[in-house]
């Protein structure tokens, strides 16, 4: 489903991706992992087209997609979150997802609309459809950022941070509706610094440090790294939100 191939992406003299290279199968939930600064963040703009490469491919679905536009990107399947959720604050939370459904994935307005609250209903927004996005909780914050990238009905799903800032109950729930949209046959790529939550959806891990992949294996097996413990777990003092 995604192939990158020796990426790499510096801002002046700062290397923060640095010739990576990662497959992603399709119908996989990849984790990704890693301390602050590893650049998780900067990989996903790259992957989303928020950012160009300095050096290196990215293949979608066997197709260079290198220099494509992120908003074309969306079209061919490619959906995203973001770590701080991006509403338009002013408009509903039905306009927000409807603006997804219409131009994110180029719909029509009459199917958008249908696009629109059948993604409200699965992510639990359906009765806040009326509510300015600006007055939502940090909860529905997430599910409307959920519901944003469900909209564009993406083959390949990038979730940055979802669980971060919420309790084990909200993470459970937005697990639940992650492991329908993937069993739906979606692929998901999911960053995220809640390990507890993560390692219950996720068949494999990468841990990126440095700005390339650090380790990889199953999530027991990455947890259990003396390595990964002394450059992660243990700097950030996450001991307790690997779940051992």
């Amino acid at each position: 489903m995604l192939e990158l191939v020796g990426l790499g992406r510096h801002f002046g003299g700062l290397n923060v991706i640095k010739g990576l290279d990662l497959t992603v199968a399709e119908g996989e939930i990849l984790g990704i992992i890693g301390p602050n600064g590893a650049g998780k963040s900067t990989l996903f703009n790259l992957i989303g087209g928020n950012l160009a490469p300095n050096s290196g491919r990215i293949v979608y679905a066997g197709r260079d997609i290198t220099r494509m536009t992120s908003w074309h990107r969306c079209r061919v399947g490619i959906g995203r979150t973001f770590q701080i959720p991006r509403p338009f604050h002013q408009m509903t939370v039905y306009e927000n997802v409807l603006v997804a459904a219409v131009h994110g994935s180029g719909n029509t307005v009459a199917r958008a609309k249908g696009r629109a609250q059948a993604v409200l209903e699965q992510t639990g927004l359906w009765h806040r459809q009326d509510m300015p996005a600006g007055r939502l909780s940090l909860l529905d914050l997430k599910r409307l950022e959920l519901a944003k990238a469900l909209a564009l009905t993406p083959k390949l799903l990038l979730l940055d941070e979802l669980a971060g800032g919420l309790t084990d109950a909200e993470c459970n729930g937005l697990l639940d509706i992650v492991r329908k949209v993937h069993s739906g046959g979606t692929t998901v790529v999911w960053i995220e610094h809640v390990i507890r939550a993560l390692r219950r959806i996720a068949g494999r891990f990468v841990v990126l440090y440095g700005g390339n992949i650090f380790a990889s294996g199953t999530p027991d097996e990455v947890l259990a790294d003396a390595r990964v413990k002394e450059v992660y777990l243990g700097a950030e003092g996450n001991a307790g939100d690997s779940g051992q």
